[in-house]
């Protein structure tokens, strides 16, 4: 028996109060809320996703089009519950004892893997840029060093991408306008 954080969904408008809880439970101002307000009246959404736990919304991913590169998209903002932060999320499996569950890690992860499928079978990005902790989000399958060429208004030492190959691309990051509004 599979015991867990459920699969990661898209959200539904239903579920916009509640991911604006979850928002400003997880980060020390209201920015973060704000800032996924102002993409969505922008139109500049591309996804945005959810990972269900025990009836409620346990973490919260957003997925919005670059203005530059065109086919570009970059993460953010990612949030979990504070409670449920850092593996802190505890579950009883009867086979295998207590385990920790790491729904950040789950989902960006989930994510992160979304641009390996095939042009044909997805609809999302070819690049997903992401700005952070460069060990988190190396561990959910992104690269800094891949990153390494590019120019953006944000910090290259905390800028990562996910995407097919091997290349080190050269590309200027032109973020939604929400970004630099909020």
């Amino acid at each position: 028996m599979v015991v867990g954080p459920d699969t990661s969904r898209p959200v539904t408008p239903e579920e916009y109060d509640e991911v604006d809880m979850l928002l400003r439970a997880a980060f020390p101002s209201d920015a973060e809320a704000r800032l996924v307000r102002q993409l969505r009246r922008d139109g500049d959404i591309w996804a945005e996703w959810v990972k269900p736990w025990s009836g409620r919304i346990a973490g919260y991913a957003a997925l919005s089009r670059m203005a530059e590169p065109k086919g570009w998209a970059c993460l953010g903002p990612v949030a979990v519950w504070p409670e449920w932060q850092n593996g802190r999320l505890l579950t009883s499996d009867d086979e295998a004892g207590r385990k920790h569950w790491r729904i950040g890690t789950r989902l960006v992860r989930e994510i992160a893997d979304t641009v390996t499928l095939p042009a044909t079978v997805r609809d999302t990005p070819e690049t997903i840029v992401v700005l952070g902790e460069v060990p988190f989000y190396e561990r959910c399958g992104f690269s800094n060093a891949r990153a390494a060429r590019l120019r953006s208004p944000y910090p290259l030492s905390h800028t990562l991408i996910a995407r097919p190959g091997t290349d080190v691309p050269d590309a200027r990051l032109d973020y939604p306008g929400a970004f630099s509004r909020v």
